[in-house]
């Protein structure tokens, strides 16, 4: 393929004027089995490019551990664009956003007292310099100067928004980024992309400026140009849809009027790339959140209310912006795609349970020290953290933990006594201790790392000081990482009575021909599942979605195994698998 060059009037491929149309699609939000459909849907939208992230923290999941394989095959994806005749734009940060753990930061970086991230502190650096050096050389073949369908690549991401102060080091933290990539081979054009009133202070002399949006376009692009006089227009992420938080409704956007701002663009003879084209999944513990004053993480899905919803399927936007498209550039003459089989299974009974304090030993071995262990201090990045203490003072209790990173169950003797929410700004409970004393246990869960501003540097567990009484709880903690990556040691029963947490069910279901579904929770209140042993994500019954998507590669033709992990309790004793989603109401 071309390579992309710019030039005052705009951007030029292979010597002719090149517009691009791209459309975002984050291949660690897709089961690799269905990486080459989503890449045929963005061809027949009309699209050219696709655009995606990659992820640091999964790719370098410890310092000395690194994963290219499976759903992290990053050349393998771009493989597949380029076969299906597509362009990509690589976003690789280090900082990426997207609503995604941490922003794609890796959560050992916080095991360092007092670093400072997306800074010119030389522990960051030194970090990010060696993701470039691991990264960098297996994408170098895929770029346009080498034949290769990589367009061109994004240096850090809306860097404006958190350098408010328009700092030196701020500059220098990007010059640093511009340098690591083009000393190591990256000669395609780089870029910066920001919201309009942080261009400034989120630009790099002499690298191409692209603004992101949603609505707005004609002012927007506007002030784009104020800030770069010349060469292309650009909106590198046009918020055709939005993401949803527990607690919070689903969000939704007319396609009419994301088509519309999306025509003012291409009139204006703009490039765009669509946030998204396809959202996908946040599978696993992988969410991230955000916190302006108030902690809020992100839902499971990542739907976005994009052209493809989760499952792949066109939606009123995917016929919308065809049409638009069409009135600029050519579009394929194939039909609309039609919406995949899905699975509808009601009733599969989860026959068997192991009591998660009675699986601690084969989940993690605990840690003892004079106070709690964070989660980056344990070398854990996702799932919980179980803490236990003795007290030994009988009578009334009151608990104090400022520091709750982010939902603490909290039992005393085994017995649940109440829930510290961060969400909520909790952080006292009362209780009291029976004679003789009792143990203290608290269940921490990770329920995202804050992924957008001064936020990142969001460290889990127990942070800080616990009191009793106003009393420092020291001496005698003991911390138990459970990053619930593998659940194979679980000893199992037959289930007996009510279904109280915390606690794994298991049940079995057959299956004649594998398809797309959606695990159906209602009557649960809250947890995470798996089929199969793939990590469907976390579930909540405070909504607004409702059903985890299960792709339709998970599956297999005969036996399959559901595992659901409920933190509190449920009023059944079954799952349904549906053939629709159910991602919540779109009004309070």
């Amino acid at each position: 393929m071309p390579a992309l060059r710019i030039d005052q009037a705009g951007f030029r491929l292979d010597g002719e004027p090149f517009r691009i149309i791209s459309g975002g699609l984050h291949y660690f939000r897709v089961h690799p089995g269905q990486w080459r459909d989503r890449l045929r849907k963005a061809r027949l939208l009309g699209l050219n490019t696709v655009d995606t992230y990659i992820p640091w923290n999964l790719h370098q999941p410890r310092p000395d551990r690194w994963r290219w394989d499976g759903a992290l095959d990053l050349t393998a994806f771009i493989e597949l664009a380029r076969d299906e005749g597509l362009h990509v734009l690589l976003r690789p940060g280090p900082y990426i956003c997207a609503e995604w753990e941490g922003g794609g930061l890796p959560s050992w970086l916080l095991a360092e007292p007092g670093i400072q991230l997306r800074s010119t502190d030389p522990r960051y650096l030194a970090a990010a310099d060696g993701y470039f050096d691991e990264l960098v050389p297996r994408v170098l073949p895929y770029l346009g100067t080498r034949g290769g369908p990589v367009l061109a690549v994004q240096v850090e991401n809306e860097f404006g928004a958190y350098n408010q102060g328009a700092t030196d080091d701020g500059a220098a933290h990007l010059a640093h980024l511009h340098a690591a990539l083009r000393e190591r081979g990256v000669d395609v054009p780089l870029f910066t992309c920001d919201q309009p009133t942080d261009l400034a202070r989120g630009s790099i002399p002499g690298v191409l400026s692209t603004v992101n949006f949603g609505s707005g376009a004609a002012r927007n692009l506007a002030a784009l140009r104020e800030h770069q006089p010349e060469g292309p227009l650009m909106c590198a992420e046009f918020w055709n849809g939005w993401f949803d938080r527990w607690g919070g409704v689903h969000v939704v956007r007319p396609a009419a009027d994301a088509a519309a701002e999306l025509d003012t663009m291409l009139a204006a003879g703009a490039s765009v790339n669509l946030y998204m084209f396809h959202g996908g999944t946040n599978f696993g513990f992988t969410n991230g959140a955000n916190d302006k004053h108030t902690y809020r993480p992100t839902v499971t899905s990542y739907d976005y209310d994009a052209p493809l919803d989760e499952a792949g399927d066109p939606t009123a936007k995917f016929a919308a912006f065809r049409e638009v498209i069409a009135r600029y550039e050519p579009v394929p003459d194939d039909p609309l795609p039609e919406p995949s089989k899905k699975l509808n299974l009601l009733g599969v009974e989860l026959t068997e349970r192991a009591p998660l304090f009675d699986g601690l030993d084969v989940l993690g071995a605990a840690v003892a020290d004079e106070r709690p262990l964070t989660m980056e201090e344990l070398g854990q990045d996702f799932g919980f953290v179980l803490y236990q203490a003795r007290l030994d003072t009988p009578g009334p209790a009151l608990l104090h933990a400022p520091g709750v990173r982010d939902r603490a169950q909290v039992f005393l003797g085994g017995q649940p006594v109440g829930v510290l929410e961060r969400e909520n700004h909790e952080h006292t409970l009362t209780f009291t201790v029976p004679a003789g004393g009792a143990d203290l246990t608290v269940l921490v869960e990770n329920q995202g790392r804050v992924n957008y501003g001064q936020g990142i540097h969001d460290r889990k567990g127990l942070v800080g000081p616990v009191t009793v009484n106003g009393s420092p709880l020291n001496g005698g903690w003991r911390s138990r990482p459970l990053p619930l990556d593998d659940l194979g040691g679980l000893r199992y029963l037959p289930a007996a009575g009510p279904g109280v947490g915390p606690a794994f069910h298991r049940g079995t279901f057959e299956v004649t021909e594998p398809a797309d579904t959606y695990l159906d929770l209602s009557g649960w209140t809250k947890g995470c599942a798996w089929v199969n042993g793939f990590a469907l994500g976390r579930y909540w019954s405070r909504g607004p979605q409702q059903r985890l998507y299960v792709p339709g590669p998970v599956l297999r033709q005969g036996g399959n195994d559901v595992v659901v992990l409920e933190l509190h309790a449920t009023a059944r004793t079954t799952v349904d698998l549906r053939d629709a989603p159910a991602l919540g109401p779109t009004e309070e």
